[in-house]
């Protein structure tokens, strides 16, 4: 059980770190703790069925006592592996939930830079399907301007994404 409560401290420092290997260590932690669940399950029974036959069989006092020992031990054991189960849940959830808020992190930032190009890349459309009926054409400050509304709305998107954190 301490070997199993030291993995299980390891695994949470690594959910916490944000690494990607811990669902499979938790995994693997489960199934070490089904096994030792499995191992202490029949003991507990047999060491209460052997306490059950101490009058038939005139038990010294000390084996009693011994036994009674080993089935408050097993109790404990099968206790502890049951919080662990459930703590291995908990952290399984816990690391589920900061991976999709590493993800939604990550969308924010792919989402606000294609916001920010999106506009530069439509007016330049624009202006290169070369129609002869747009006035800024033929205007002297018509490419500047162009080119200025293509930087002022990337930066004002830029500014604003980043006071929103998603940059």
């Amino acid at each position: 059980m301490r070997g199993v409560q030291t993995d299980l401290g390891q695994i949470e420092r690594q959910v916490f770190s944000g690494d990607t290997a811990a669902p499979e260590r938790i995994y693997r932690l489960g199934r070490e703790t089904m096994d030792l669940q499995q191992a202490v399950a029949p003991m507990s029974d047999i060491v209460e069925a052997l306490r059950a036959g101490f009058d038939r069989h005139e038990v010294a006092h000390e084996l009693r006592a011994h036994l009674g020992d080993v089935a408050d031990h097993t109790r404990r054991v099968g206790l502890q592996i049951d919080q662990v189960r459930e703590l291995l849940t908990q952290i399984l959830t816990v690391n589920a939930t900061l991976t999709d808020q590493r993800r939604n992190d990550n969308m924010k930032t792919v989402s606000s830079w294609g916001a920010i190009l999106l506009f530069p890349t439509l007016i330049g459309s624009i202006y290169g399907m070369n129609f002869e009926a747009m006035p800024e054409l033929h205007w002297r400050y018509g490419y500047p301007m162009a080119l200025g509304l293509m930087v002022v709305s990337a930066v004002v998107l830029y500014i604003v994404f980043k006071r929103r954190d998603w940059l």
